[in-house]
């Protein structure tokens, strides 16, 4: 981890402290409030619910540390996307997205969008660079893509996105401010379902919009703030709480995932693996060049539905369930998602168990579905 990274990590707890008062509670308080005392001339201060609350800045102060930018609170990660987009797209204009990312925004781009007067195009995720970025208004890009881990150059993309005066939107889910920093690599928003790694424990949707630009910072808020698209205190409080812990469960997450990766590699029942940490991937040399780890998701195909459905529902240390991120390894056969893959691909997300009790654990479930 670099050392700007290290620095960040080790100051992420401390945040509050240079404002204390002796006495103060040195956790992060939780004010469940809709209304706050604001006689007279309230500017500045907090006045409202749907406005602003204290555990809201704590939360956006938190964020906004990791990502060395302003930081807008939401309660899930489609909210933050959604607003991302409505807050600088308008009727008439174009999107560009991954066909191969997360569905539920392409989903977002064809229910709503495009009824409001917004076209969409898609676009694989590797071959982002491979066409022009003229008319559209905003690129949406998802790298690693979610579910297959292909990754397209965020630096070259921003370049040619901006040279054509449109937007760069980066969905940095899967890798968290510690494993990837698309700001930094010129991306205009970076978008983040916080309910994954960032909360890390399973319980609380959350996310969070990103931007180095006032401007956007000003219109994600002010569509926040119109929309009512309001994170609540307590599951701010959750995610505040889990950010102190970010930087310890993603690395022990990724580590692992580096050597279950290659032991799967050689296992006779996995093929097509995809996973950006190993030398032969596709996307390794990339990753290489503009990721500080290489995740903690990794991508398989087992030999049929039955195959993989049984891998999953027979390791006593994978959780059959949609989400990732969280300290449980889980695991989705993904086809059943409507995800365009082989009907035995499988989505393993590594989670904080010891190395190598998981392996023993998913080998001994490879082995005896394929036996």
């Amino acid at each position: 981890m670099p050392d700007t990274a290290k620095s960040r990590a080790a100051t992420l707890a401390h945040l509050r402290s240079a404002g204390f008062a002796k006495g103060d509670p040195i956790p992060l308080p939780l004010t469940m409030a809709s209304i706050f005392h604001a006689p007279g001339d309230a500017t500045g201060f907090d006045q409202y619910g749907r406005f602003s609350n204290p555990t809201w800045h704590a939360v956006e102060h938190a964020l906004g540390h990791l990502e060395d930018a302003q930081c807008v609170a939401f309660p899930s990660g489609m909210a933050a996307i959604s607003a991302a987009f409505f807050a600088i797209v308008k009727s008439g204009d174009r999107v560009l997205l991954p066909s191969d990312g997360y569905h539920t925004t392409r989903a977002l781009a064809e229910r709503f969008l495009k009824p409001f007067g917004v076209g969409y195009d898609v676009r694989p995720t590797a071959s982002m660079l491979d066409g022009s970025f003229a008319g559209y208004r905003a690129v949406f890009v998802e790298s690693p893509s979610n579910p297959r881990l292909d990754i397209c150059d965020i630096i070259a993309v921003a370049k040619a996105v901006h040279a054509q005066g449109g937007v760069l939107i980066v969905d940095n889910t899967t890798m968290t401010p510690f494993g990837q920093r698309p700001l930094d690599l010129g991306a205009d928003i970076v978008v983040s379902a916080d309910t994954k790694a960032i909360n890390g424990h399973s319980d609380v949707l959350f996310g969070h919009v990103a931007s180095r630009d006032a401007d956007i910072v000003a219109r994600v808020k002010d569509w926040r703030e119109t929309a009512g698209g309001i994170p609540g205190p307590f599951e701010a409080w959750l995610v505040h709480r889990g950010l102190e812990t970010l930087e310890v469960r993603f690395d022990r997450m990724c580590s692992s995932a580096e050597t279950i990766a290659r032991r799967l590699k050689g296992h006779r029942a996995v093929s097509g693996l995809r996973f950006p940490g190993l030398e032969g991937d596709a996307s390794h040399n990339l990753a290489r060049a503009q990721m500080e780890r290489f995740g903690f998701l990794i991508s398989f195909e087992l030999a049929s539905e039955e195959q993989a459905e049984a891998f999953i529902d027979g390791c006593p240390l994978i959780e059959a369930a949609t989400s990732f991120g969280g300290v449980h390894t889980s695991a989705e056969r993904r086809s059943k998602r409507g995800d365009a893959v082989p009907p035995g691909f499988v989505r393993l997300a590594i989670g904080c168990e010891p190395v190598e009790e998981l392996w023993q654990a998913i080998e001994t479930s490879l082995d005896r579905v394929t036996s």
